[in-house]
This record gives C-alpha cells, sequence and structure tokens, in this order.
C-alpha cells in the first residue's frame, strides 16, 4: 500500500522535498500541500508538469487551516513540515494537532533532500530570517570574483506565481525582475546581485536550475547558495557558513531548522557587533564552543550609509524595512531604524493608524511588529496597499530600509531615503581568510 502523504509548506521548501523525495516515487501518494505565510497562493495546483507521470492532474494546494479536516478526508498517513524559521513551540503545536487528527509528523533531513553540484559550491545560512545571510552571500561573491572566478548565485525559492513559468529563473538584468512579474520580496533579494553585475538563479526545480546555472552562458567556476529564513541548504556544500544575529542570540538553538543550518556550519560569522550588546555576543560565542566547536568564528558588522541624511535630521519619519523580516522573522530593529537613530530622527511614526488592505490583515496576524512598517508586495493589490499607506501617513519623510529603491515600484509622494548597509568583516579570520583557505590560497 502507498503511504498517503500530505507536505505542509510556504511556497518554497515543500516543492523541493516533493521534487526530490515523492516525485515519481511508487511507495507514495502525495494527495495535497497546504500553505501557510504567504499570502494569494492558495486555491492553485502544483502541475502535472511538474509534479510528474505519477500526477497526471497535478496536485491541489489548500489552505493550512484546513489541516485537521484533510487528514480525515484524505486518508493521510504521513504529514511532511515544510517550511522554515518557526519557534520548536510552533513546530511541535503543529506535530501534536497532526499526531492527535492520526497521522505522523514528518521532517525530511539533508541526507534525501540535497542535490550534488558538479562545481565547487558555497552554502550561505542563517539562524534566523534577517541575520544578514544575503548581505554575506553577496560579499562572498564579490570577493571569488575578485579571485577571477566566474560565480553563479542560486536563491532559496520564492515562487508566488505561475509555478509552471517559474521551474527555472535566471536574473541577470533589472528587466528580468519585470519580465518574472517579480515581487517586492523577490526583488529584495534579486536585484543587489543583479546591480553588482552577478547572474542569479531561483524558480521551483531546484535539480533543473543547478544544471542550468553550471552551465550558465556566462560561464560558471563556482556556485553560491543564497539561502532562504533559516533554511538549510538544497544542496551538498562543500563550505557553509551561518549567519547569527546578537539582537536575537540564542534563537538559533529554539528555532527549526536554524538549529540545523548552525550545526552544519564550517563557519558562523557573528554579525552585527557594531550595533549588539557585548553580553548577547559573547552568548553567541558559548553556543558556537559548546556545539560546534571546530568552527572558524567570523566577528562582521553591517555599517549602514543613506543617501540623503537631511531627509531623516529632525524629522519625523516613517520607517519601512524588509517585510518577512519584521513579520515572522519577529525582528524589532532594522536598518531603517538605526538610520533614525543615528541621524538623529524627532520621531518614528507609527503607521497603524493609516494601514490600507492587507497591511491591515498583516497587522493583525503580526502584532507585535510595532512602529515600522514592513514592506509587504506579494502582488499588485499588497503593493497598492503600501503605497496608500505610506502616502497617508502623518510623517515628514520616509526612511527605506529594504534592499531596494521603493520608489521604483511604487510612487513614495513623500520626501525619502534609502538606507544601504554591506557585510563587514572586524579582524581576523575574516571572510577573506575563509575564502583564501578554501581555495588554497596562502597570504603571503
Amino acid at each position: 500500500m502507498k503511504k498517503r502523504v500530505l507536505i505542509m509548506g510556504a511556497a518554497g521548501r515543500d516543492f523541493h522535498n516533493f521534487n526530490t523525495v515523492y516525485r515519481d516515487n511508487d511507495a507514495y501518494e502525495v494527495v495535497a500541500f497546504t500553505a501557510t505565510q504567504i499570502p494569494n497562493i492558495l486555491d492553485r495546483k502544483y502541475p502535472a508538469t511538474l509534479a510528474g507521470k505519477l500526477y497526471p492532474d497535478g496536485i491541489p494546494i489548500y489552505d493550512e487551516a484546513e489541516l485537521v479536516k484533510l487528514i480525515a478526508e484524505l486518508n493521510v498517513d504521513d504529514v511532511a513540515f515544510s517550511y522554515s524559521d518557526v519557534s520548536y513551540e510552533y513546530l511541535m503545536h503543529r506535530s501534536a494537532v497532526v499526531n492527535t487528527a492520526g497521522a505522523n509528523f514528518v521532517l525530511l533531513g539533508r541526507k534525501d533532500t540535497s542535490i550534488r553540484s558538479t562545481k565547487p559550491l558555497i552554502s550561505v545560512g542563517a539562524t534566523r530570517t534577517g541575520c544578514g545571510k544575503s548581505q554575506t552571500a553577496r560579499r562572498l561573491i564579490e570577493i571569488l570574483i575578485e579571485k577571477g572566478l566566474k560565480v553563479v548565485a542560486i536563491r532559496h525559492p520564492m515562487p508566488y506565481g505561475d509555478l509552471e513559468a517559474q521551474k527555472v529563473q535566471r536574473y541577470a538584468s533589472i528587466d528580468d525582475l519585470e519580465k518574472h512579474d517579480c515581487t517586492i520580496e523577490e526583488m529584495e533579494e534579486y536585484e543587489p546581485h543583479i546591480s553588482r553585475g552577478n547572474v542569479i538563479y531561483a524558480g521551483v526545480d531546484y535539480e533543473a536550475i543547478l544544471r542550468a546555472a553550471e552551465e550558465d552562458p556566462d560561464g560558471c567556476d563556482m556556485i553560491v547558495w543564497d539561502g532562504g529564513n533559516n533554511d538549510f541548504p538544497f544542496y551538498h556544500s562543500d563550505l557553509h557558513i551561518t549567519v547569527t544575529d546578537p539582537h536575537r542570540a540564542g534563537h538559533g538553538m529554539h528555532y527549526y531548522p536554524g538549529e540545523v543550518t548552525l550545526r552544519m556550519s564550517d563557519v558562523v560569522i557573528i554579525n552585527k557587533i557594531d550595533s549588539a550588546h557585548p553580553e548577547d555576543i559573547a552568548k553567541i560565542r558559548r553556543t558556537i564552543s559548546e556545539i560546534i566547536p571546530s568552527a572558524v568564528v567570523i566577528d562582521a558588522a553591517s555599517p549602514i550609509a543613506v543617501d540623503d541624511p537631511g531627509v531623516i535630521r529632525g524629522k519625523r519619519v516613517l520607517v519601512v524595512e524588509d517585510g518577512p523580516t519584521l513579520t515572522h522573522g519577529g525582528m524589532k530593529i532594522g536598518a531603517g531604524t538605526l538610520a533614525a537613530e543615528k541621524f538623529n530622527a524627532s520621531e518614528m511614526i507609527d503607521p497603524r493608524p493609516f494601514l490600507e488592505g492587507q497591511l491591515v490583515d498583516t497587522f493583525n496576524k503580526y502584532p507585535d511588529i510595532g512602529t515600522l512598517l514592513p514592506a509587504m508586495g506579494y502582488g499588485d493589490e499588497q503593493l497598492r496597499d503600501l503605497e496608500n499607506t505610506i502616502n497617508r501617513s502623518d510623517c515628514d519623510s520616509v526612511i527605506i530600509g529594504t534592499p531596494i529603491d521603493l520608489n521604483r515600484v511604487i510612487n513614495i509622494k513623500k520626501p525619502s531615503t534609502r538606507v544601504y548597509y554591506n557585510l563587514q568583516s572586524i579582524g581576523r579570520p575574516s571572510l577573506e581568510d575563509v575564502v583564501d583557505e578554501f581555495l588554497g590560497y596562502s597570504k603571503r
């Protein structure tokens, strides 16, 4: 008898787990996906063209709120939990619900879900969303390119549109963002790579993506995996780097699968030491020494810069930060907040009285966001809500703390300025030292 499987996901790891473990596997029948965290992705199917020969009609995707009913109605044997950046309490509550409904609660591991590359591969992950993993991946690529290597980045999935069209996506120019109808979250990850001249791939089928990247028309000597949330890599890594955040010291041991990402590390970066409390930095050092004493530890900072400090100084500002970092990442401080403090804004205004549309739902779901505005933009409706909320806000100016310039995708009628931040190694060993050792270089 085939085991009947339901995969709990959020449009990313769930599809990868299906592709690597269940697709074309006669021992299982995947009867449904459920989705959470991301709006506007329900009431659709994982298409037959991606699902393989065993699923000629595709696989339906339901709201996770229907989980218990689905387990009963579809006679589910196994529920495979397949999304990231959740607390252990959250995770085990889901396990309790599934077990009570009569099904097994399954967590798939690295052995069955990691794909091997024909090229050397360095992976970058983090213990939580918002630690600075993407800026680390970008700095890593810069270092590798300086060594004369042709590097291709592959980003953790964010397929919220037409899954069939998003099977393999290649981004090499800003025009490609429009071509692939990217959300703000996607642009925040892809645009900084593109602006540096990097090629980056993403999509749905990560074996097909890897093979395309290895044969990229511009050449490929090495792959860099730019992870998402706190997930562990989809690929076997020759070197794995994990970024930690002392503003959330201890989270690496309390969030799934961030602890997996941390425990598998060859290198751990303690980021943001320029803005963190010494006792929190020390707490992360103790954790590293206890669970992965062989790891190389790099101290790093994320110094900020702004286009126009005059837009901030003495002004009542609305601070717009990266959406996922504020929502399921649970961060209370970001680059925009640091800029408001550094350049002496008179006040950070509360956006909640001015919220429109789906942003109201976001704050209802994540009530601890506080006086920051998450840049939610998973579709045209959310973009309109974000634009209207900003323009209705009772502020003098807007601080854009997101990795992209929001003025390019929405019409901000208030004076605004962007905040920039990049990874900076502090002391030795540095990220450059790690790269040199990995490549077999010697310091002279």
